[in-house]
């Protein structure tokens, strides 16, 4: 076992060191300005999708709202970035043109850099806190958990688009100068905003690779799968559900409040219903229940979707629509379990050839069904 827990570390070290070496050697020296900071939106997005990997393929959680969290993050970086840019005591300039030129009260503490991180780190995680303890106590799960999601994602898109005079409307928040103190205009900053996100992205799969080899992981999975065994063993399945959905909704603000400087605006049509969905489409079409499959998944979408509607601005809908198609008919657990090897599993009685042992060479891929006997077994020794 020890020398299978080596070979996984190294693996994973290997993976990591090429991930760092794409992101931070080969992409800043290859890409144009322009597309580097393309691929810097692309990573942002990428965030929410590690944290639905972890929610939904570990969690069985379908998060169809992330796009709330998201938004909250975008939102309340933009809000400190317009206050910075209107100056001490200085009103946005959208306020003056909509509203009556005087800054709301709740505006007032996003002037602070710390306080805005705080509120960044903290605000969508209670959120989503409170939103799971008070929807997974009462023990709602499966299609109902998943609508009632999407329409807090509706509910937060009216809320945005009808306060026109302290977010903007439908035109969102945009028109950023600086970034803590950073000029925006100048291409160095932007990059340092990419080396940023890169760097956030990298520590979010270590996170949620920690978690998915712990025993906390291991009792995600047997809820995922077992439920009500889980809960007969003397588990609350109830706040294992609410730290996995807490954490995802923690990695989708994160992603907003890089999302804002980074594209230059946030916006009701990037927090909505229909990109809470594409941030889906994503994760299912990389491998919802995998480390890197969300990521993966995730990247490609956004590269195709901005690649194809440049060349087919009415077709690549319809061929974003068919994969998605294709990997739930054909591949339901995605693409990254097309690589994924299944440990051989031998008693210490087995040898080469004998009985219980794979034959040579036949390695078979694992999906997420694979795991529900060792979780739930493992929670059981642990009560």
């Amino acid at each position: 076992m020890s020398a299978l827990w080596s070979h996984e570390r190294a693996r994973l070290l290997v993976g990591i060191g090429v991930a760092g070496l794409l992101l931070f050697v080969v992409a800043p020296n290859v890409l144009s300005d322009f597309r580097l900071n393309l691929l810097a939106k692309f990573i942002c997005l990428a965030m929410v999708a590690v944290g639905i990997g972890l929610a939904w393929g570990r969690g069985g959680m379908l998060t169809l709202g992330q796009g709330v969290f998201f938004g909250l993050g975008g939102y309340l970086m933009a809000m400190h970035l317009k206050l910075a840019d209107a100056g001490p005591d200085g009103v946005p300039d959208f306020m003056l043109l909509y509203g009556d030129g005087t800054v709301p009260a709740w505006w007032e503490p996003m002037r602070s850099p710390v306080v805005t991180i705080l509120a960044i780190l903290l605000l969508p995680a209670g959120l989503a806190a409170l939103l799971g303890l008070v929807v997974f106590k009462r023990r709602v799960r499966g299609a109902y958990f998943a609508i009632l999601s999407q329409a807090l994602a509706a509910a937060f898109v009216i809320l945005l688009i009808g306060q026109q005079k302290v977010t903007g409307g439908t035109n969102g928040l945009n028109g950023f100068r600086s970034f803590f103190g950073f000029s925006l205009a100048d291409p160095l900053n932007k990059q340092m905003l990419y080396y940023i996100a890169a760097g956030t992205l990298l520590a979010m799969v270590l996170t949620v690779r920690l978690i998915m080899r712990s025993r906390y992981g291991e009792l995600l999975v047997a809820v995922r799968d077992q439920e009500n065994r889980v809960r007969f063993l003397g588990y609350d399945p109830a706040l294992v559900k609410v730290l996995a959905y807490t954490v995802a909704a923690l990695f989708a603000a994160i992603g907003g409040a890089l999302f804002a400087p980074i594209v230059g605006i946030i916006s009701p049509a990037d927090v909505g219903v229909v990109p809470s969905i594409a941030f889906l489409v994503g994760v299912a079409i990389g491998g919802r229940a995998t480390l890197l499959g969300p990521v993966v998944g995730s990247l490609a979408v956004s590269w195709a979707e901005t690649s194809l509607s440049e060349r087919f601005p009415s077709f690549w809908t319809y061929f974003l629509g068919g994969l998605f198609i294709l990997v739930v008919a054909f591949l339901p657990d995605g693409f990254a379990t097309l690589g994924r090897l299944r440990v051989r599993r031998r008693s210490s009685s087995d040898e080469p050839g004998g009985p219980g042992a794979d034959a040579p060479g036949t390695d078979v891929p694992t999906t997420p069904d694979d795991e529900r006997d060792e979780a739930t077994a493992s929670a059981g020794r642990t009560a």
